[in-house]
């Protein structure tokens, strides 16, 4: 693999690159396809990367400000000790995606589709999964707070081992695995929901 450090390029095609300890703002890559490269210590301050599509991609300690994922495609991508913040990535496709040891904060995933996608170890502000659909997702000892799952559909998805801080959708987590601890914490917050009154 050869370094880049330069800037990205609208509807280009990048295979076996690596982008390492680079900063690129601004930077518009709409419509790309990056297969096989891996992008180490690089951060993307309001990157435009609007459709592009990533398969066999590898990011480590990566930060992403302010981008524009919305529509893009992700396929055996994994994504170690990465930042995101204030991205909007609603209508993805996400399929054999894992986020190890990440940081989230007012991610938007509405309307996106995640299949066999893992969050391990993840510290997750403000997340919005707004009308997703979530198959085979898990959220192994990840931290949820405020995160939204209003109408969204899910199929096997593990939330065992996690801190859930869920504060829309609870009528979604129908198909959902949780476990004692959790459905204890939930159960005020479901009761109400639902229009129970619990009185001693």
């Amino acid at each position: 693999m050869m370094n880049v450090h330069s800037a990205l390029e609208p509807e280009g095609d990048y295979e076996g690159v690596r982008f390492a300890d680079a900063e690129i703002a601004d930077a518009d890559a709409g419509g790309g396809r990056f297969i096989d490269c891996v992008f180490t210590s690089v951060t993307f301050d309001g990157p435009r990367l609007r459709r592009a599509r990533f398969t066999d991609v590898q990011f480590a300690e990566a930060r992403l400000i302010s981008a524009d994922l919305a529509e893009t495609g992700w396929t055996d991508v994994t994504f170690t000790g990465c930042v995101f913040a204030g991205v909007q990535a609603f209508a993805c496709a996400l399929r054999r995606v894992k986020f190890i040891r990440c940081k989230l904060d007012s991610v938007n995933f509405r309307d996106t589709t995640l299949t066999d996608v893992l969050f391990e170890d993840c510290v997750m502000r403000d997340t919005d999964f707004g009308s997703g659909k979530l198959t085979r997702v898990r959220f192994g000892g990840s931290t949820l707070a405020s995160a939204d799952f209003t109408k969204v559909t899910c199929k096997d998805v593990d939330l065992r081992g996690a801190d859930l801080g869920i504060t829309a959708g609870y009528e979604s987590l129908r198909g959902a695995t949780i476990d004692t601890i959790q459905l204890v914490s939930l159960a005020p917050l479901l009761a109400r929901h639902l229009g129970i009154v619990v009185a001693d």
